[in-house]
C-alpha cells in the first residue's frame, strides 16, 4: 500500500465518520470527534479491505479501481467505527436504574 492510498483512506474515513453522525444523531460525537474516529475507521477499514486482497494493488499502481477501493472502505471504515464508538459512549452515559 502507497502513502496516496492511505491518504485516500483516511480523508473517506474522516468524511464517512461525518455523514454518519449526521446521519445518526444520536451517535454523533460532534465535527471534531467523527473526524478523528472516521480517520481511525478510515484506515483501520482500508487495512482489512487491503489484507482481504480487496484493497489498493500491492505495485502501487492508483488505478479507478484501486481509488474506489480505498474511499469505499475509509468511508465505511470510518462510518463503522462511528457507529460502535458512539454506541459504546452512549450505553456509558445511560445512568443505572
Amino acid at each position: 500500500m502507497d502513502v496516496t492510498s492511505l491518504l485516500v483512506q483516511l480523508v473517506s474515513g474522516a468524511v464517512g465518520g461525518n455523514i454518519a453522525g449526521a446521519a445518526m444523531k444520536k451517535l454523533s460525537l460532534g465535527t471534531v470527534g467523527n473526524s478523528i474516529v472516521g480517520i481511525l475507521g478510515g484506515g483501520l477499514g482500508g487495512q482489512i479491505l487491503a489484507m482481504l486482497g480487496m484493497g489498493a494493488g500491492g505495485d502501487g499502481a492508483m488505478d479507478a479501481g484501486s481509488i474506489l477501493s480505498s474511499v469505499a472502505g475509509g468511508g465505511v471504515g470510518g462510518a463503522v467505527l462511528l457507529a460502535v464508538v458512539g454506541a459504546i459512549k452512549g450505553a456509558m452515559a445511560k445512568k443505572p436504574a
